[in-house]
């Protein structure tokens, strides 16, 4: 009797769908509202899952569909779940198990579902975290228990693709590519002789997590030592030393009878210490094993990265070889990980320039900001503190970055990774298929890039990004050079936001001075146009290494195009013609405007201003000045 009940049960599982079966024993749906809803189907062209129909008559609902399939996951599978919730249709999934049949090692169904392209990797876990409940986790990004790590070999985990998170009371999160394999869980909780909470993750998440254990497993053990004496110790303080004076680059560079090392401290190259040339490929050799550069090759450029920790210091070292006819000059590129993320308030902008830029640049429902600038300008601090500023619980966003350098919690996050085949174009083309309200693209970088900005921004979004040219004017120009349409310039770009860092003076040898003559001539000033301003120089003092600068502050340069500007762009006007255009219509102050009220603040000094900003016009004088940017 009870067979023939098990018997009958099943035919009713495959008869109605096991989604809408677990929904109709939980007594969320009624014979009569299925009936109706298979009556409905039948007159739909083209015809939809019966479980999207019982949605739309509205018998059923996400919230419903979640807490049946969660009370019932152990008895479904990942196939038939996608093809009840409309994610793939019958016949995808009858060729995937078909592939699977014919196939000797017997690959899940999930990954012959994405390598055919039936389903995309993100939709396929994003789907399972939001009907199943499973968290979804990035472990590329978590801090990963090396005690629960180490309990096996870390081949099982390739092979099996999950990896252990942590404790979690009497239990242990683990990340699964499949949450739904038994097999795998199975195996998981022999592992660790727990109970497991499950979470899903990214099949390339997970392999990127654990190269990284085995990485961190197989580093140096010692303490780092720091001495003249060996190689180790040689590059070891070179890089400390960088870190320790807050060096934003390293360079070492051979020359003709030596090798030197000089650091780029607050935008300015200093001079450290010399070294024999002999010592020069061996420092070099060392960098490599390092960075995993290829120690053979002599004769081509390379480009590495690594996480060095070495005390309460842990940051990001981007490497780059080059070279010369002297040998292979290195520099390394220091991204500081402990740096405090700023706030918007924080980046230093005038009180008029910041309200404009919240109200009508962040808080725009679509549209392209672009901040813009040279190499080391600043520009993805600023536009990392303006995704925090968007952050809400109310707003979806994603990022494509070139790679994260700053990890956000509640945003989501895609480090570019080439040599996953995990490329920007390809992240670009499923961006806009993840429902974002704000997309932010680590770089324009060419034509594509570009149009995938200004036609998301079309379709009703809000995209952030980061752009090299000179000053907001220019990224105006230089997408007419890539060949987007005029029109679609004008009516997409909000806001381009162009700036620069300049030393601050050194507040412990400040001393107040007043320009004279030829630095008025210099700034295109005659007479008193700098009145109403308190200037001062730094001195130098032990502090500022004699310099009379520490630390840097930003100036910026806003242009919030309104319709002369986007005439002007329409009609392909000049550079030149668009700038006075801008100046007269939106109130647009220059980088060089800006820095000089900085200066006249105390900040900077007008030599910062002189040797770092581009002067195109002459500047107005400095009560108008402050009268536009306010304070």
């Amino acid at each position: 009797m009870a067979v023939g009940a098990g018997k009958k049960n099943d035919m009713a599982q495959e008869k109605l769908g096991k989604v809408i079966f677990y929904l109709l024993k939980g007594k969320h749906l009624t014979k009569e509202n299925i009936n109706y809803a298979k009556r409905i189907q039948k007159k739909l062209q083209p015809p939809k899952p019966l479980l999207e129909v019982l949605k739309e008559l509205e018998y059923v609902d996400d919230e419903k569909i979640t807490r049946a399939i969660k009370a019932n996951r152990d008895n479904l599978k990942l196939g038939t779940l996608l093809v009840e919730l409309g994610q793939i249709s019958r016949n995808d999934l009858d060729r995937a198990l078909r592939i699977q049949y014919e196939e000797k090692n017997k690959r899940k169904v999930g990954d012959i579902l994405i390598e055919n392209r039936i389903i995309d990797e993100k939709s396929l876990v994003e789907m399972l975290s939001l009907q199943m409940g499973f968290p979804f986790l990035e472990p590329e990004f978590i801090e990963l228990d090396h005690d629960l790590f180490n309990q096996v070999p870390y081949k099982l985990f390739m092979q099996n693709k999950f990896i252990p998170i942590k404790k979690h009371g009497d239990k242990v999160v683990v990340a699964f590519a499949d949450p739904l394999h038994k097999p795998t869980i199975n195996s998981a909780k022999g592992i660790f002789k727990k109970d497991i909470e499950v979470a899903i993750s990214k099949k390339d998440s997970i392999d990127f997590a654990i190269q990284k254990m085995i990485r961190e497993q197989n580093k140096d053990t010692k303490p780092l030592t720091m001495d003249d004496e060996s190689i180790v110790g040689i590059v070891n303080t070179i890089i400390i030393n960088g870190i320790r004076a807050k060096a934003s680059d390293i360079h070492i560079e051979p020359m003709h009878d030596r090798f030197r090392v000089r650091f780029r401290i607050d935008g300015i190259m200093h001079h450290i210490k010399d070294y024999s040339k002999d010592m020069m490929p061996l420092i070099a050799s060392r960098i490599k094993i390092l960075t995993k550069l290829d120690i053979a090759e002599k004769r081509r450029h390379q480009g590495g990265r690594i996480d060095f920790q070495f005390g309460e210091y842990k940051v990001d070292l981007r490497v780059s070889t080059y070279v010369t006819v002297h040998g292979e000059k290195i520099v390394f590129r220091i991204i500081n990980k402990m740096d405090k993320l700023l706030t918007v308030e924080e980046l230093g902008m005038p009180p008029r320039m910041l309200d404009s830029f919240i109200t009508r640049a962040l808080n725009a429902p679509s549209g392209v900001t672009i901040v813009t600038g040279p190499t080391g300008s600043g520009k993805t601090s600023t536009v990392y503190s303006c995704i925090d500023h968007l952050n809400t619980p109310e707003t979806s966003i994603i990022t494509a970055e070139d790679p994260v350098e700053y990890v956000i919690d509640g945003i989501a996050q895609c480090s570019i990774n080439e040599k996953l085949n995990l490329t920007f174009e390809e992240t670009l083309r499923h961006i806009v298929r993840q429902d974002p309200d704000i997309i932010v693209i680590g770089e324009i970088r060419d034509f594509f890039s570009a149009d995938v900005a200004v036609q998301a921004a079309l379709t009703g979004h809000q995209v952030l990004s980061t752009f090299h040219t000179e000053d907001s004017i220019g990224a105006l120009i230089r997408l007419i050079n890539m060949k987007i349409e005029p029109f679609l310039i004008s009516s997409t770009i909000n806001c381009v936001l162009a700036q620069r860092l300049l030393r601050k003076i050194c507040p412990n040898c400040k001393k107040k001075y007043t320009p004279g003559p030829a630095q008025l001539k210099l700034l295109g000033y005659h007479g008193g146009e700098l009145s109403g301003g308190t200037f001062y120089k730094g001195e130098g003092c032990g502090h500022c290494r004699q310099t009379g600068y520490i630390g840097r502050i930003a100036v910026h340069e806003m242009l919030l195009p309104d319709e002369q500007v986007r005439d002007a762009v329409l009609k392909n006007s000049t550079t030149h013609e668009l700038r006075l255009i801008s100046i007269n219509s939106t109130g647009l102050v220059t980088l060089f405007e800006s820095g000089i009220y900085k200066a006249s603040k105390g900040i900077t000094t007008l030599d910062e201003v002189l040797r770092c900003l581009p002067r195109l016009v002459p500047p107005r004088p400095l009560a108008e000045v402050k009268r536009l940017l306010g304070g």
